[in-house]
């Protein structure tokens, strides 16, 4: 079953339970995949970007096509699941239950337990890319994020490199996408980028529970990467 027609079984039961809450929501994830652990998470991560993409939407009081337009491009909705998706989003905007609820439920379905969680990261390097898509991310949508960030236990570097790749240009900005410092050696900046290609690879995020319809975004942060490398690389040594 694709992660889109499990969604799509979410919206129907919620729709018919009449209790499109949060609490109702999580209930719905953990019973109807409770023995399938790896479906959960892949559907867990799903509702997490969506929810908490309309709750980003709702404390910035506006949504603009290009948000909107970003938010397709790095998640590949199938044309006849569209309208459940949105059905979702409208649900969790609706919902009277605060972002800060929403945040703390999903980082206990798609949370490891530990600080600087990969998977709570992508859905958070998503909720940046979205907030971008405009340009520029607005106040209320950078405060947002940082407060996601503190309820998904995401560390203060790990957050600025976050921000770095999507907000922060120039060399300064390269150097936090890296996650590396001017004074590091050559060779330093050099295996730093080689990890970073690694640990961002397309197989790696679908074994930590990103849904293959999600992997837009690991293009879109391997172009912040290369970027990146591109500005410092050319003081790193050549293999």
């Amino acid at each position: 079953m694709s992660i889109f027609s499990s969604l799509a079984q979410l919206v129907r039961d919620l729709a018919a339970s009449g209790a499109a809450t949060v609490e109702a929501l999580v209930e719905r994830i953990r019973s109807a995949f409770e023995a399938d652990r790896e479906t959960r998470k892949r559907v867990a991560f799903s509702v997490a970007m969506i929810a908490l993409s309309a709750k980003m939407a709702k404390a910035d009081g506006v949504v603009s096509q290009n948000e909107i337009n970003a938010f397709r491009r790095i998640f590949d909705i199938p044309p006849e699941e569209v309208r459940n998706v949105f059905r979702l989003y409208d649900l969790a905007k609706q919902d009277t239950a605060g972002f800060e609820a929403y945040a703390l439920r999903m980082r206990g379905l798609c949370g490891s337990g530990e600080r600087d969680c990969a998977l709570l990261t992508d859905v958070l390097d998503g909720l940046f890319f979205i907030a971008g898509a405009d340009g520029f991310v607005h106040d209320r949508e950078l405060a947002f994020l940082e407060r996601v960030a503190e309820l998904f236990e995401i560390s203060e570097p790990q957050f600025e490199r976050l921000k770095a790749r999507h907000i922060i240009g120039g060399e300064a900005g390269a150097y936090a996408v890296l996650g590396v410092e001017p004074s590091d050696s050559p060779e330093t900046i050099r295996r730093r980028y080689l990890e970073l290609v690694k640990e961002n690879h397309p197989d790696r995020l679908v074994a930590r529970g990103v849904p293959q319809e999600f992997l837009a975004i690991a293009t879109e942060r391997m172009k912040a990467i290369n970027a990146a490398w591109a500005t410092l690389g050319k003081m790193a040594p050549a293999e």
